[in-house]
């Protein structure tokens, strides 16, 4: 599994990652914020407090974790189709 090396909250509820193979891009998290659990992220400034867990996963102060493999997955599918 690839690691993030780089993890940056961008507005609005998109996530900018960089993965140690190089491969990087935007993750636009709004469609996928459903529930309860998600109801913090939606303010902004709490959205922007995101940060690497020891783990290696994007997480948020109140346990919201984002798994690293679906995002890598996420990204390379979106670049994909980019160049295509």
């Amino acid at each position: 599994m690839e690691r993030i090396v780089y993890l940056e909250a961008r507005h609005p509820y998109r996530l900018f990652v960089r993965f140690d193979d190089g491969t990087e891009g935007e993750d636009d998290l709004a469609g996928r914020m459903n529930g309860p659990v998600f109801e913090p992220l939606k303010d902004p400034a709490f959205f922007a407090r995101v940060r690497l867990a020891e783990w290696g996963a994007p997480c948020w102060p109140n346990g919201v974790d984002i798994a690293p493999d679906a995002l890598y997955e996420r990204i390379r599918s979106a670049s994909a189709d980019r160049s295509a």
